[in-house]
């Protein structure tokens, strides 16, 4: 049996720029929205990016943010039996604990790491994870 190879963040940079893009579309993201969601990237760097993902090099913490923005948008389909509704939700108010009657996009795209895991534990324990 061979041993396990965990892919590098090469490999994993042009799949995740495509992820994210596809979220960014989804959700309505603005610029300004995707470099906070991305730890504070520059304007230039997601034009970069969405031109040519095969270029990007994203760093761990980017990586672990688009991974949080994925379980997020996952648990949201899951959720939501309707695109439409799984993907305005994070623009809607939530009088839920971590939200205090703001939109998930307050936290979302607050560029703190803490804010991603925190809606996202909140979905995984809404849709019942373990």
């Amino acid at each position: 049996m061979s041993p396990t190879v965990a892919a590098s963040p090469r490999d994993l940079s042009a799949p995740a720029v495509r992820a994210f893009d596809k979220i960014a579309i989804a959700w309505q993201m603005d610029v300004a929205e995707q470099r906070a969601a991305l730890g504070g990237v520059s304007r230039q760097t997601i034009y970069n990016w969405r031109e040519h993902p095969e270029r990007a090099r994203l760093s761990d913490d980017q990586l672990d943010r688009i991974s949080y923005l994925l379980g997020i948008y996952k648990a949201l389909h899951i959720l939501f039996t309707r695109p439409e509704q799984a993907d305005s939700w994070i623009r809607r108010p939530n009088s839920s604990v971590p939200f205090g009657d703001r939109p998930a996009a307050d936290l979302l795209f607050s560029g703190r790491m803490l804010d991603l895991i925190r809606v996202r534990r909140y979905l995984d324990g809404a849709r019942g994870a373990w």
